[in-house]
């Protein structure tokens, strides 16, 4: 057990996407829009497949900018809702109350369903993580949409072992942004030195934790940015399961004793 003078590792943060999910969208596959022009005649909405993939680019643009983010992000349910209220019909609006509000959602989701080619757990992920489970509290940063990253963490089998799951979406900016560290860490009511973050790209994961205070694990799996400037994580593995060696490594490193991090308050 680590004592005193070493570090001490009470929780890990994953992102989700090509570190524990191996995952292949075409967002720019023709059958989505094909799919939802029919699907949005059926609500009295009549787009041509261009003309919808048009307006969803459109919009998502313009959503991105309004935010004056530097690293912005999009809600895709969002831009279901405001398409839905440049052209909705007379029929449209006579829709029962209860699927108008759940139609943006449906849309996303099924934006999403048409766009998936790929999805399931790298090797050893689900032995990995159960282990890690049992010792550490686990949290997922994910950018991306809540409207996907909830379900296919439940398809996979992965939701249950990770509190909180913070996801870019919901908040219109994405990592390396440092409010999503800070929210994250706030949730699990631990400071930066007690955390080890694992990701597999090397700007938005390793550059982004690093910024925080946060000791690294690099996943280079099949996916993400391999390098950024000077970055360098503090330990790279090639494997799921070598995790367990990264956080044994971590744990048997003395740390000279510190003042506490003082977490920055999320805007």
């Amino acid at each position: 057990m680590p004592t005193e003078g070493y570090v001490i590792i009470k929780g890990l943060i994953f992102d989700i996407n090509g570190t524990v999910t191996d995952i292949n969208t075409n967002e720019g596959h023709s059958e989505i829009y094909r799919v939802l022009s029919n699907l949005l005649l059926y609500q009295g909405i009549s787009l041509s497949e261009q003309d919808l993939r048009d307006l969803y680019n459109r919009l998502l643009k313009s959503q991105r900018e309004a935010g004056g983010e530097r690293h912005p992000e999009f809600n895709a349910t969002g831009i279901f809702r405001e398409m839905i209220d440049l052209h909705a019909t007379e029929y449209t609006r006579s829709l029962p109350a209860e699927k108008l509000n759940q139609l943006p959602l449906f849309l996303a989701e099924t934006f999403r369903a048409a766009a998936l080619f790929r999805l399931k757990r790298y090797r050893g992920v689900t032995a990995t993580i159960k282990e890690l489970h049992q010792q550490y509290q686990l949290a997922a940063l994910s950018d991306g949409q809540t409207a996907w990253a909830i379900p296919e963490l439940r398809a996979v089998g992965l939701l249950d072992y990770f509190s909180p799951v913070i996801v870019s979406g919901d908040h219109g900016f994405r990592k390396p942004d440092q409010r999503l560290f800070a929210m994250t860490l706030e949730a699990m009511q631990l400071q930066p030195e007690e955390v080890l973050f694992i990701g597999n790209d090397m700007y938005r994961d390793v550059f982004g934790a690093q910024q925080f205070g946060l000791k690294t694990v690099f996943f280079k799996s099949n996916q993400g940015q391999q390098d950024y400037k000077d970055t360098e994580a503090d330990y790279i593995i090639y494997t799921f399961p070598e995790l367990l060696n990264a956080v044994r490594f971590f744990i048997d490193q003395p740390v000279a004793p510190a003042e506490q991090t003082e977490l920055p308050p999320p805007s």
